[in-house]
């Protein structure tokens, strides 16, 4: 970035500037009538065009510079300084059986869930964000993380049997609290979504709730699946793979008071639209608090003129009396 701190310098200066060179040009036109130039020839003193003008135009140069140095020339850089108040997430993502129900169109709960939730991820930019993943046990698939390209790879890998068959949601909200146990950001969150009911784990999902308001964990519960009953894929060893209209087991009650009791909301998804407006919903409630500043830090650059207008008066004054003559 370039600029002259004293802009009007320029206006009020450059005038005066043109002047001289105007005096300088009529100086140089001055002419002297003789009856012949052949004495001036044979004496070295002829007049030609560019004696006549080079030192005018010397002394031109060494005002506009001048005139330039005192504008004050400057550079600046520019530097930013930004402050986050990021958010840390935890996503929790159930794979247990039932997420291979086939109601949200065209493929199972599992595999829309994770494609929403990679783009729930795209939508982020200054938060750290982990996975955790649960069936009838619960795992940590990704610590906190601000590699979303390494997390929303280990959001693909989360599939039905990586971990024994059942629904464990006490176990999984208590693993993601204390992921974000140890976080001292200014807000922390937990996403967890599911399609069925606390079957397994020794702890209570309600239990779990509480430890999660203790430590100021706000909890998000998404239950997915549409009312009544899903069509469920089964292998037959006689007919081969079919499928089969199963009743749906969502406990909404529990996932409405876990919401409450941490101060976060329950959703309901019915198909692949309403879940991906629902994350859609949480990435507004849950928005970084960004600040930035910007600083730009300026360098005096007058020795970028002043140096070239010291050599064009130097040529001057010390050159032009011996090489480049005037005779009146």
């Amino acid at each position: 970035m370039f600029r002259f701190a004293w802009p009007w310098g320029l206006l009020a200066l450059l005038p005066a500037a043109a002047a001289f060179v105007a005096a300088q040009r009529r100086h140089a036109r001055r002419s002297v009538a003789v009856s012949s130039v052949r004495p001036l020839v044979e004496a070295g003193l002829e007049a030609s065009w560019w004696r006549r003008h080079v030192r005018a135009a010397l002394r031109a140069v060494v005002l506009v510079l001048l005139v330039l140095v005192i504008a004050r020339p400057q550079t600046g850089r520019s530097e930013y300084r930004t402050w986050t108040e990021g958010i840390d997430i935890v996503l929790v993502l159930d794979c247990s059986g039932s997420m291979q129900a086939e109601d949200f169109r065209p493929r199972n709960r599992l595999h829309v869930a994770r494609e929403v939730i990679k783009e729930f991820v795209d939508r982020r930019e200054h938060d750290r964000i982990g996975l955790v993943a649960f069936a009838g046990q619960a795992v940590t698939q990704c610590p906190l993380t601000l590699d979303y390209p390494v997390l929303k790879e280990l959001v693909d890998r989360v599939d039905f049997g990586m971990l024994e068959d059942g629904t464990a949601i006490g176990v999984a909200l208590a693993t993601a609290c204390n992921r974000l146990r140890e976080s001292h950001a200014k807000s922390r969150v937990v996403i967890l979504l599911t399609d069925g009911q606390n079957n397994r784990g020794e702890i209570d999902p309600a239990t779990a709730a509480r430890v999660a308001a203790t430590l100021g964990i706000r909890v998000y519960t998404i239950g997915v699946g549409t009312r009544g009953r899903a069509p469920m894929p089964v292998d037959d060893p006689l007919l081969g793979r079919r499928r089969i209209m199963v009743p749906v087991d969502l406990d909404e009650d529990t996932l409405q008071e876990i919401a409450r009791i941490t101060g976060g909301r329950y959703f309901r998804a019915t198909n692949r639209a309403e879940l991906h407006r629902i994350y859609a919903d949480i990435d507004a409630m849950e928005k970084t608090k960004i600040e930035s500043t910007t600083y730009v830090s300026y360098t005096e650059r007058y020795r970028w003129f002043l140096l070239p207008a010291l050599v064009a008066l130097a040529l001057e004054i010390v050159v032009g009396p011996l090489w480049l003559r005037e005779w009146p």
